[in-house]
């Protein structure tokens, strides 16, 4: 079982905060440590690798059923129920409320509070995990192949959206990994633009930034592609992203730090005088979330692993005009990136 070896990574660094177990209470932590998705539930992972997950009467009989190895024990307290059965006891800072901490210290003076220590366990991936990731790239790979060849002139940005999650979703995919991105023309200057009514006109670009989940975990590609004919500047632009990406994918190595991964893609852009057009950082890690460890960009530290899968998205956006991002989600290996998102990044004339 994946979930005890999960738990003994946890119960490794307990040590070096002085404490004999953890309280989780992150949702997405509870299911990465034992298997069970719920509202409601917590686990209590101890030094030694044991654990005791607590939740109510709604998900106990999932619980016993899927989760035995965990100890599952009902209770509508669940923190309470927990936060006693061992003599030092971190809790997540980063999840718990201020007032259940206090509510809990009460009775357990001994309570630590700790920060993304179930986080940082998370970010190197077992083979498992990555298997549904690429599960996952590849229903959004068939999904792209799907839809582009319905944009067109006319087609509102709405439109390109539902029809990439309604793919997905017949593809296979839980559902969408995040609510899609459609940027046409002046849009695309917008990183995060939500997509709108406007309709496609000829010689934009459309920028699509979407994923699939599979088995919880997501997946993260953006793709910019031409319907009609661009201008040359909106070429220039797409072939100066693609040469910057190209760099940063090419950075992608165990042991490069996150700072050096944003800088290899992030100087090809400066180089060609857009530094102050390339605002956000090159990417993230993905998993349980769509954002998670590690994050690359300037100023980042720490050296990325094997096996952490994290995305390579530069962009420029210029104000008014349009923009281009291009973006694929990658796994770290010992011998060379694995690529996840193997559509093309030639510019695609529709």
């Amino acid at each position: 079982m994946p979930f005890v070896s999960r738990r003994a990574r946890v119960a490794a660094a307990l040590p070096q905060h002085d404490v004999t177990a953890l309280l989780v209470t992150r949702p997405v932590n509870v299911r990465y440590l034992t298997g069970l998705s719920s509202s409601n539930a917590a686990v209590l992972v101890t030094a030694d690798g044991e654990a005791v997950l607590a939740t109510d009467s709604r998900y106990i009989e999932t619980a016993r059923r899927e989760c035995a190895d965990a100890g599952p024990i009902e209770a509508r307290d669940v923190t309470g129920a927990l936060a006693g059965r061992s003599g030092r006891v971190a809790i997540e800072a980063h999840d718990m409320s201020v007032a259940e901490y206090h509510r809990l210290l009460g009775d357990h003076p001994g309570l630590t509070p700790v920060s993304g220590l179930v986080e940082e366990v998370r970010t190197v991936k077992d083979e498992g995990e990555i298997e549904a990731l690429r599960r996952a790239c590849a229903i959004t790979d068939d999904a792209f192949s799907q839809v582009v060849e319905r944009i067109a002139p006319g087609v509102t940005e709405r439109e390109v959206a539902r029809w990439l999650e309604s793919a997905m979703t017949e593809l296979g995919a839980e559902k969408p990994a995040f609510d899609s991105i459609v940027a046409s023309g002046p849009n695309g200057a917008i990183p995060h633009h939500s997509p709108s009514g406007r309709a496609i006109e000829p010689g934009d670009l459309v920028t699509m930034d979407f994923g699939a989940r599979v088995d919880g975990y997501h997946a993260d590609m953006t793709r910019t592609v031409a319907v009609g004919r661009p201008a040359d500047w909106l070429r220039d632009l797409y072939e100066l992203v693609r040469q910057a990406q190209r760099a940063g994918r090419r950075a992608v190595r165990t042991g490069a730090t996150a700072h050096d991964l944003d800088a290899a893609a992030r100087g090809v852009i400066e180089e060609a005088g857009h530094a102050e057009h390339f605002g956000h950082g090159l990417g993230h890690g993905v998993g349980l979330e769509i954002h998670e460890l590690p994050f690359l960009g300037p100023g980042k530290t720490g050296r990325i692993d094997d096996r952490v899968p994290l995305t390579v998205e530069p962009g420029v956006y210029l104000p008014g005009r349009g923009g281009v991002r291009i973006e694929d989600t990658l796994v770290t290996r010992a011998d060379g990136p694995e690529l996840l998102t193997l559509t093309t990044k030639e510019l695609l004339v529709l």
